[in-house]
């Protein structure tokens, strides 16, 4: 262990053991706190309100606020970002697949099927407000930094001598402003200046207690196309003086200075000059405690739905960077990894709000200024990373976050019509794997990564998965299904008859990222691969179901059900794995990060140990293989699918295992994920929310499942877990479920519906039978030969299952 760890370790036991009254009081269950200011972006903590973010340093003497708004973006719209393909092109380059010649039906492909983007862009930080403080000569006692997640608020305490100085850091939905608050014990205390570094060309002036600053959102100098942008700073004093001159505001002798910040754009927003200082101005208007007492209730009935206890730890009541440290040195701590959990849950409400303008990017709404910079930009990618943003969202009982990224999906949709006729000469709709705040919804511009049609398929999938959580009908007619049924006439459209088979298959496409071995040559468009298979029957199943559910369409409802049955099956490769491809080839890279040929196991239920038992060992095998090869290609990402996989199958040792890894390797010491050095081409660690927010949607599936037809609990529990409860994770047919287990053994499970439904719960088969009660009222239930009981609920009623 380096010595700068072990010195952190022996600070924080010192902490403990000196003055254990002070850690015991405090409940850290739901809390990032640290004992020093973060001396770099990984170390300081995330506030956001859905569209404005920031990261907080809390320094001492100086004192750092990276700031950050969703829709600062470079980049245009690109009205040529198709290259013009067409049916009868298409055609012969898939002759050449099906006539073997597969070298030369990847050349065509390439030349014909490839992007032209020339202002793509990418998501851009703004840069940071620096505060610069004035203290007496001395040294600060008693510091403490937190981030409590339970109301949404970063707060800094330290004592100079006898003045005790606070802070408070919030992001407010409700206010739309990120609002900071300096406080001193003693009158006149706080001596301080606020001034800009900035990323981005602007023009900065201080006047009137304020510091406004402009420009546009280009990343390179020479650069002409991103949104126009238009920021302000505000301050209001109890106490003392304060004086604005270039570009920076002194304050002398204040007891409470308050700051307030926004930032706007002219994306989709004419008059977002006047909207920042409306906000402004409104907002320092108000008294802090109104200001504070809003945020808290606006966040609290979100964050509030959902508690979780996964057993004690021996390091509960140490700073978090503490226990990160443990952790990484091989000590295991359920503690932070309920923490990690509910972390993740605070990070998606801090990210995407019903009233965000954009959903969540590959860093949320928090960009470093390093992926910005890759070449895969902070933008959306449809591959996995986009997904996985929101695959918490409604198990974690958070289905309201999903509303912008279901605008997103309606805004891709008009863009992706151009594409899918342009391209393919198809109806209805299509994107690929990258895409932007411009409507790119073209391949990217190398197939082997790009070309990747059904990745609006997949992106699309989320609006079904959020009906059948939630069962609102309004919304699955008013704005999933016209979504779902555009993406199903383009898969119509775009498959094609094999004539050796007769199966319909899409192509050519890719498998993300992947590439195969193929006559000596290493190669990346097939037909039909084996993910094109899985979201297409996922697509056009959701389809037929929202068309009995509303009544409507039933002759496009039987189209979709003859091309169902005219699907290739899944099939299991020599190798005893799920196979990539429609044939079995070798793959390139045996070692490669992606896996979405596994997507039937998660996020879909098209394979289960119930259902299709062969593919699920199939499955197993593909994921020890990966696991196995030599240079495994893991990331944050990949790791965290790996607990969803394991936590599908069951296997409780393996999921675990992922969850502890995810933590050890994959996180830093603000809990925020990273994707390592080397992968991707990546020169550094980066910072990608995809993990933390699919990482935790892999350990609710370890604790509660309901994708098979029926409610099941602990499916994947592992010892270390032995004793816990969680309360508010939300099932598939519109319920909560409440759960409470001890020694591996449920005590007592409560399900409240939120509709009217059917709801079949799996009954323990270890334990004895539980009684059932309705609504408090004793009822007889006797489980079937599988372990099932039945029972219809309407919205409001409860099942209770009490075992104690």
């Amino acid at each position: 262990m380096k010595i700068k760890n072990k010195i952190l370790l022996f600070v924080g036991f010192v902490t403990l053991f000196i003055n254990p009254q002070i850690a015991q009081s405090q409940n850290q269950t739901n809390k990032l706190w640290y004992n020093q200011p973060a001396d770099e972006w990984m170390k300081s903590t995330p506030i956001g309100n859905g569209r404005l973010g920031a990261m907080i340093y809390g320094g001492i003497d100086s004192d750092k606020i990276a700031m950050n708004e969703v829709t600062m973006w470079s980049g245009a719209f690109d009205e040529n970002q198709e290259r013009a393909c067409g049916k009868d092109t298409l055609a012969k380059i898939r002759q050449l697949f099906f006539d073997g010649k597969l070298a030369e039906g990847n050349r065509l492909g390439s030349k014909h099927l490839s992007g032209t983007s020339h202002s793509f862009g990418s998501h851009l930080p703004i840069g940071d407000l620096n505060i610069k403080f004035n203290y007496p000569a001395g040294k600060a006692n008693d510091y403490r930094r937190e981030l409590n997640i339970e109301n949404a608020i970063n707060s800094v305490s330290f004592k100079l001598g006898k003045v005790l100085y606070k802070r408070e850091y919030f992001s407010s939905n409700p206010d739309d402003a990120i609002i900071v608050r300096l406080t001193a014990s003693e009158k006149g205390a706080l001596n301080l200046s606020l001034s800009l570094d900035l990323l981005r060309k602007s023009q900065i002036i201080s006047s009137n207690n304020s510091i406004e600053f402009s420009g546009q959102a280009t990343l390179r100098e020479l650069d002409r196309d991103g949104v126009n942008f238009l920021g302000k700073v505000g301050v209001k004093i109890i106490d003392g003086k304060i004086t604005a001159k270039n570009g920076s505001i002194d304050i002398r002798d204040a007891t409470t200075v308050l700051i307030v910040i926004d930032v706007r754009t002219d994306y989709k927003s004419p008059q977002y000059k006047a909207l920042c200082r409306k906000t402004l101005n409104s907002v320092l208007a108000k008294p802090y405690s109104k200001l504070k007492e809003r945020h808290i209730n606006d966040y609290s009935k979100l964050f509030s739905r959902v508690d979780l206890f996964l057993g004690e730890s021996e390091a509960d009541n140490l700073p978090t960077d503490i226990r990160w440290q443990r952790v990484k040195d091989g000590k295991e701590d359920a503690g932070l990894q309920t923490l990690f959990f509910q972390y993740a849950r605070y990070l998606l409400v801090a990210a995407s709000r019903v009233n965000s303008p954009l959903p969540a990017n590959l860093q949320g709404i928090w960009n470093d200024n390093l992926a910005c910079n890759m070449g895969w930009n902070c933008d959306y990618h449809l591959d996995i990373n986009t997904q996985q943003n929101y695959w918490l969202s409604n198990v974690g009982n958070l289905s309201e976050c999903n509303t912008p990224l279901f605008d997103y999906i309606k805004d891709l949709s008009g863009h992706g019509e151009k594409t899918a006729q342009k391209v393919y000469g198809c109806r209805g709709w299509t994107a690929h794997t990258v895409a932007n705040v411009w409507g790119h919804t073209a391949p990217g511009g190398d197939v082997g990564w790009g070309l990747f049609p059904t990745a609006s398929s997949w992106i699309a999938s989320h609006l079904w998965t959020d009906y059948i959580f939630t069962q609102d009908k309004t919304f699955l007619e008013k704005k999933a299904y016209p979504i779902l049924k555009s993406n199903a006439l383009f898969l119509l459209d775009f498959l094609v008859e094999n004539p050796h088979n007769g199966y319909l298959m899409t192509g050519p496409s890719t498998s993300p990222e992947n590439s195969f071995l193929y006559k000596g040559e290493n190669l990346s468009l097939s037909m039909m691969p084996t993910c094109d298979r899985v979201l297409s029957y996922e697509i056009f199943s959701s389809c037929i179901e929202a068309s009995k559910i509303l009544g409507k369409d039933k002759s496009f409802r039987d189209s979709l059900q003859n091309a169902l049955e005219k699907l290739p099956p899944v099939k299991i490769g020599k190798n005893g794995g799920v196979q990539e491809w429609f044939d079995d080839f070798d793959l390139a890279n045996p070692n490669h990060r992606h896996t979405t040929h596994l997507l039937g196991l998660y996020p879909f239920a098209q394979i289960s140990s119930d259902k299709t038992p062969e593919l699920a060992v199939a499955a197993k095998k593909t994921m020890s293989d990966r696991l196995n090869a030599a240079g495994w290609e893991d990331t944050e990402w990949s790791r965290a699918n790996m607990i969803c996989f394991y936590a599908r199958l069951k296997d409780p040792v393996e999921a675990y295992k992922s969850v502890v890894e995810l933590q050890r390797i994959f996180t830093r010491e603000n809990l925020l994920t990273i994707s390592p050095k080397g992968i991707a081409g990546a020169p550094y660690d980066i910072f990608i929310f995809d993990g933390n927010e699919a990482g935790a949607a892999g350990i609710a599936e370890m604790l509660l499942q309901s994708q098979d037809g029926y409610i099941e609990f602990l499916p994947a529990l592992p010892v270390q877990w032995k004793t816990g409860h969680f309360k508010g994770l939300s099932v598939i047919g519109g319920a909560n479920v409440d759960l409470k287990w001890k020694n591996g053994n449920v005590q007592n499970a409560r399900i409240k519906a939120t509709a009217n439904n059917v709801f079949k719960i799996k009954v323990p088969q270890n334990q004895k039978q539980p009684e059932y009660y309705k609504n408090d009222i004793l009822i007889s239930l006797v489980p079937d030969s599988k372990g099932l009981i039945e029972l219809k609920l309407i919205k409001n009623e409860i099942l209770s299952l009490k075992y104690e």
